[in-house]
């Protein structure tokens, strides 16, 4: 398992933003590469990018909410390269706004999204893993699996499912020492994602710093193909969080909730959108996206300005 030469990777979410560096990443070392996203047309020219670095790479549109396409996803990997060594768990989604004003049919698909679709993955993955003896599911899960994010709690309720579903299927298969499943949580990347997202806020929503690039994930998830570890932590803002929640959670989910009010307080009005929540949207397609150089929102928790508490 330390040679991640030719081997077979499924990615899903890998049109843009880290599912997309991680592609490019692994591309450089030769990989056989299964590309999964709803953008089948973006999809082709990612895989065409990771073949002019040197990997193998095909496109498969999939709906990762769909059982059926997951399924699907998966026997055409096997069908085109013969078996599967790894499965990447990448796609994500986020719907922000306050609980009763996001609609309910948000919440669902942000659930069934960043929840259920990995659960496909690994339901769908594990059974030739264990007639192989041998595979690592890598799931892209997020600092917001250890600390809650306010305004957005259908995010929250996924992460926290998904690092649940992975302690416990992890337990399940630990008499297959070649089976690994590995838990990669970064926190705030440099994603075209805020494109991607839902936003029932009215306002405009920027990232706040320390943002971290995607491609300081895409090397975390090459290490864990060449050695598995059950969880890492991308970037310091995220291994902070982690600790201030572990030791002041009610501090800590408060303040970010109050900073956040301050922030829709003082951000330009913008229109109410799904954006590509529950269909396929045109923007976004590379894996970096805008960092604002605006205060760190990690520094107005840890030392927020009077203004922030009224």
């Amino acid at each position: 398992m330390n040679d991640s030469h030719a081997k077979t990777v499924v990615i899903t979410g890998a049109s843009s933003g880290i599912g997309k560096a991680i592609a490019l990443t692994l591309a450089r070392d030769g990989m056989n590469l299964v590309l999964a996203a709803r953008r089948e047309a973006i999809l082709q020219e990612v895989a065409s990018e990771c073949e002019a670095m040197g990997g193998t790479a095909i496109a498969v549109k999939t709906d990762v909410t769909n059982m059926r396409e997951v399924e699907n996803l998966k026997e055409t990997a096997i069908s085109f390269f013969g078996a599967i060594d790894v499965w990447i768990n990448n796609a994500g989604t986020m719907a922000i706004g306050e609980f009763n004003e996001t609609p309910l049919e948000a919440h669902e698909q942000v659930i069934k999204t960043n929840l259920m679709a990995p659960l496909y993955g690994i339901y769908t993955i594990l059974p030739h893993f264990k007639e192989r003896n041998k595979g690592i599911i890598i799931n892209t899960v997020s600092i917001g699996a250890y600390v809650p994010t306010p305004f957005a709690a259908s995010y929250s309720a996924g992460k926290f499912g998904l690092r649940g579903l992975d302690e416990a299927v992890r337990s399940e298969v630990k008499e297959f020492s070649n089976i690994h499943l590995c838990d990669v949580n970064p926190a705030f990347i440099n994603t075209p994602g805020n494109l991607h997202a839902a936003n029932y806020t009215g306002k405009e929503i920027h990232m706040s710093p320390p943002v971290y690039d995607p491609f300081q994930v895409a090397y975390a998830v090459k290490n864990l193909i060449d050695n598995p570890k059950e969880n890492i932590m991308v970037g310091g803002a995220a291994r902070l969080a982690r600790l201030v929640h572990s030791i002041a959670p009610h501090f800590l989910g408060s303040a970010i909730a109050r900073s956040a009010k301050e922030y829709f307080r003082k951000a330009e009005a913008a229109p109410i959108t799904s954006a590509g929540l529950f269909s396929p949207t045109p923007e976004g397609i590379t894996a970096r996206g805008e960092n604002m150089k605006r205060p760190s929102l990690l520094k107005r928790i840890l030392k927020p300005s009077p203004s922030a508490f009224h």
